[in-house]
C-alpha cells in the first residue's frame, strides 16, 4: 500500500474556517429538519445567527487584521488569508439565502398555522393600532437618539451588532433631503405582543419605522431601509504588563463594541448609493457587505423560540440523580462507596450541586476550592461558595475574567464572591483557566475513633452552570479516589500560587502534559497494531484542528489502527485518504443538546485506557490554557462509556459522515436498520431508570 511521505502536506487538511461553517451548515439542517417542532427550528435559526455573529467579530475580524498588516502567511492547509477571506464568502452566501428561505418561507409561515404570527402594521385594526402608537409613545420614543448624518462628516459610530434604520427625509415642502440614522434599542423586546389572546407580535423595527416621523417634527420620511454593524470584538490583554487585572479587563470589554468594522448586513432592497454610502462611511473593502433578504439580527428570534407553548417544542424531560446517589444515605457517603460518573443532561445538575451545598453546611469540611469559567446568572454556585465562606469554611475560587463574552458576568461573581469572604484569584497570567475542577477537603472518622482527612473531587467536561447542564451534554466524575485528588491539590497550588508542576500522578495537564501525554497515547496504538496487540482509538469531542495531533492519528493509521471521531463542530482532518488516512472515520452529531463532552478510548493493547476532560484537540486547548483530563477507571463507568460511544456512533438521523472531500452525508442506515437518534435513546434509557427507582 502506498504510503505518503509528507504528513504535513496541505492537501491533507480542511480549512479551519470552513471547517467551521460546515458545522454551522448542520446547525441550519436542524431548523431544516420537518420532524423538529416548529418553536425548535426557530431556536435552530437563532442560534445559527448568533454563532456565525462570533465567528464574524472573532475569526473573521482576525483574518480582516492580518490582513490590514500585509501578513503573508499561510494556513497549514495552504491558504492566504486573501483566499480565505473569499472561500468564507462564497460558502457563505449561499447559506446566507436558505437561513432567510427557511425563515421567512418554511418556519414562520408553520408558526403561523399554529397561531404564532408577525403582523405587518398595516394589517393592523384601529384598536391594534392605537395600542402600538401607546407604546411607542410611552416605551420606544423615550429611548430612541436620532442621529443626523452630515454629507462631509463621518457616520455616526455605531456599536458593535447595532441593529439600524436608515432614513431618507424631507422637510415638509420637499425643499430639501437629509439622511439620518436611528439605532434599534437592544435594551427593548424585538417582538411587540399584540393586545389580545393569540401570540401575535409586531417587530420593534416595524413600530418604529411606523411612528418615525415623530422623532423629526416639520419632515417627511421617504424612505427607510435597515442595516447592522459587525465589529472586531477580539481583544488581547498584556498580563503581565497590566497593573490591575480586572480594570484592565473592564476597559477591553467597554472598548469592544467600539472595535473596526468588519461585516456590514443590510436589507436587500436597501438603495445601492445607501448600502455604498454605509460602507465608505465605515472603511469596508465590497466583499464584507451581506445582503439579507429579509429579518436582519436573526439572533433575536430566540425571544419567541423561548414561547411557552409545549406543543410547539420538545417534550420535556426529568433529569435524575445517579443511581449510587439514590443508594447512598449523602453525597459523601455516595462517593466514598465508589466512583460515580454523571452525564448531563440525562443526569440533573443537582448531582454536582448536592456536593458543593453539602459542603457548604457540613461543619465537617475545612475548604472548598473552585474553578468557575462560565457560570450564568442568579447561579447557585456562587450562593453556595458565598454561604461556605461565611459558614467559616477556607474558600478559594478561580474565576476566569478572560472567558470570552463572559468577562462583564465573570466581574460581578468576583466581586461578589470577595465580598462574601471567599478568596478569589483572577485566573492564571498568560493562560485561560478552561479546566473544570472541584475540590472539598473534609475531616472524617478514621479507624478506632481517629480522625481523618479526605478530599473529594469533581472534574467535568463542562461549565458548572445548571442552564447549559441542561442544554449541554457534558461528563462529570464524583470521586475521592486518593491520587486524582492529591492531583487536584497540586493543580490548585499551581493556579493560586507560585508552584510549577511537571508531573501528575493520573491526570493530563494543559499546558504541561497534556499534549505529550496525548501524542504518546496515539503512538501505543500504532505499536500495539505491528505487534499484533489490540489496538484502536475513539473518541468524542467538539473540535479537531490541532497540526500535530492530526499528523499523529495519520501515523496511526497507516499502522492500522482503526479509528473512529466523533466531532461535533470544526474537523481538519481529512479521513479516507489513501495511504494515510484509511482506517479513519470521522462523524457528526448535532441535535437536540449541544454535544460538548470530551471522550477518547485507547484500546491500549486489551487494557482500555478511556480519558474525559475540558479539552479539545486544539491549539489554544492543548497549548494556552489550562485544561484537565482525567481517566476513568471504574469498571461500570468504563461499559456506560462504551455504550455510550457506540449509541452516538450508530445514530441515522442526526449523525453526519465527513468524507474526503469534505462534504458530510447523513449516516446511511442498512435494509431493516431501525432509526436511531442517539439524544433521544439516551433520554429514553435515563426515563426506564427513572421509573425504576434506586435498584436501577
Amino acid at each position: 500500500m502506498a504510503r505518503t511521505s509528507d504528513l504535513a502536506d496541505p492537501s491533507l487538511y480542511f480549512n479551519r474556517e470552513l471547517a467551521w461553517l460546515s458545522f454551522n451548515e448542520r446547525v441550519l439542517d436542524e431548523a431544516a429538519d420537518p420532524d423538529n417542532p416548529p418553536l425548535e427550528r426557530l431556536k435552530f435559526l437563532a442560534i445559527f445567527g448568533s454563532n456565525l455573529d462570533e465567528f464574524m467579530m472573532i475569526r473573521y475580524a482576525g483574518l480582516k487584521q492580518q490582513q490590514a498588516a500585509g501578513l503573508e502567511r499561510r494556513s497549514f492547509d495552504g491558504m492566504t488569508v486573501e483566499e480565505q477571506l473569499a472561500a468564507i464568502r462564497r460558502r457563505l452566501l449561499p447559506l446566507l439565502l436558505r437561513h432567510a428561505q427557511l425563515l421567512q418561507c418554511d418556519v414562520l409561515p408553520q408558526l403561523e398555522r399554529h397561531g404564532v404570527r408577525i403582523v405587518p402594521c398595516d394589517e393592523l385594526s384601529g384598536f391594534e393600532r392605537s395600542a402600538i402608537d401607546r407604546y411607542f409613545e410611552h416605551e420606544v420614543f423615550p429611548v430612541l437618539t436620532p442621529l443626523a448624518i452630515e454629507p462631509a462628516l463621518p457616520l455616526p459610530r455605531l456599536p458593535n451588532l447595532s441593529f439600524s434604520l436608515l432614513l431618507q427625509l424631507s422637510d415638509e415642502s420637499r425643499r430639501g433631503e437629509w439622511t439620518a440614522v436611528v439605532q434599534v434599542p437592544a435594551v427593548l423586546p424585538r417582538f411587540v405582543r399584540l393586545p389580545g389572546v393569540e401570540h401575535r407580535f409586531v417587530m420593534l423595527e416595524d413600530v418604529i419605522s411606523g411612528n418615525v416621523s415623530a422623532l423629526f417634527p416639520g419632515h417627511v420620511v421617504i424612505d427607510s431601509h435597515a442595516f447592522r454593524v459587525t465589529r472586531n470584538a477580539d481583544f488581547e490583554i498584556a498580563e503581565d504588563e497590566a497593573g490591575d487585572l480586572l480594570r484592565a479587563i473592564e476597559d477591553e470589554v467597554r472598548r469592544r463594541r467600539w472595535g473596526d468594522a468588519v461585516r456590514l448586513e443590510v436589507i436587500a432592497d436597501m438603495p445601492a448609493a445607501w448600502r455604498e454610502h454605509l460602507r465608505r462611511g465605515l472603511h469596508l473593502d465590497p466583499a464584507d457587505v451581506f445582503e439579507v433578504p429579509n429579518h436582519l439580527n436573526a439572533t433575536d428570534f430566540m425571544e419567541l423560540a423561548l414561547l411557552d407553548l409545549g406543543q410547539l417544542r420538545y417534550r420535556p424531560f426529568t433529569a435524575r440523580l445517579p443511581a449510587e446517589y439514590r443508594r447512598a444515605a449523602d453525597v459523601f457517603d455516595a462517593i466514598r462507596r465508589s466512583d460515580v460518573l454523571v452525564h448531563h443532561p440525562f443526569h440533573a445538575f443537582d448531582a454536582v450541586l448536592q456536593l458543593l451545598e453539602a459542603a457548604a453546611e457540613d461543619p465537617d469540611v475545612l475548604a472548598i476550592k473552585h474553578t468557575l469559567y462560565r457560570v450564568g446568572s442568579r447561579s447557585p454556585v456562587v450562593a453556595a461558595l458565598a454561604r461556605a465562606a461565611g459558614n467559616g469554611k477556607l474558600v478559594t475560587a478561580l474565576v476566569e475574567l478572560k472567558a470570552r463574552f463572559d468577562e462583564e458576568n465573570n466581574i460581578v461573581w468576583a466581586r461578589e464572591l470577595e465580598r462574601a469572604g471567599v478568596h478569589v484569584v483572577y485566573g492564571f497570567a498568560g493562560l485561560k483557566t478552561h479546566c473544570k475542577t472541584l475540590l472539598v477537603v473534609r475531616r472524617e472518622r478514621g479507624p478506632a475513633g481517629s480522625s481523618v482527612v479526605r478530599r473529594y473531587v469533581h472534574l467535568g467536561t463542562g461549565n458548572y452552570n445548571p442552564t447549559t447542564a441542561a442544554l449541554y451534554t457534558d461528563f462529570g466524575l464524583l470521586t475521592c479516589d486518593e491520587a486524582l485528588a492529591a492531583d487536584v491539590s497540586d493543580l490548585f497550588n499551581v493556579l493560586t500560587g507560585f508552584s510549577r508542576q511537571s508531573t501528575w500522578r493520573k491526570l493530563w495537564v494543559a499546558p504541561s502534559t497534556l499534549r505529550a501525554e496525548l501524542l504518546r497515547a496515539i503512538a501505543a496504538e500504532a505499536e500495539h497494531a505491528l505487534a499484533g496487540r489490540p489496538a484502536g482509538i475513539m473518541a468524542k469531542m467538539n473540535a479537531l484542528v490541532d497540526p500535530e495531533v492530526i499528523r499523529a492519528l495519520y501515523r496511526a493509521s497507516q499502522a492500522g489502527v482503526p479509528i473512529d471521531l466523533i466531532v461535533r463542530g470544526i474537523c481538519c482532518l481529512r479521513p479516507g485518504v489513501p495511504g494515510v488516512s484509511e482506517t479513519v472515520r470521522v462523524r457528526s452529531v448535532v441535535g437536540r443538546f449541544l454535544e460538548h463532552s470530551r471522550i477518547v478510548w485507547f484500546r491500549n493493547g486489551g487494557r482500555d485506557l478511556m480519558m474525559v476532560g475540558s479539552a479539545d484537540w486544539m491549539q489554544r486547548n492543548l497549548d494556552a490554557r489550562i485544561e484537565v483530563v482525567f481517566p476513568i477507571e471504574d469498571d461500570n463507568a468504563q461499559r456506560t462509556l462504551r455504550v455510550l460511544l457506540d449509541v452516538y456512533w450508530r445514530d441515522t438521523v442526526k449523525g453526519r459522515e465527513l468524507r474526503a472531500d469534505g462534504s458530510y452525508l447523513r449516516v446511511p442506515r442498512r435494509p431493516g436498520q431501525r432509526r436511531l437518534d442517539a439524544q433521544a435513546r439516551l433520554l429514553e434509557l435515563s426515563a426506564l431508570r427513572l421509573d425504576r427507582g434506586p435498584s436501577s
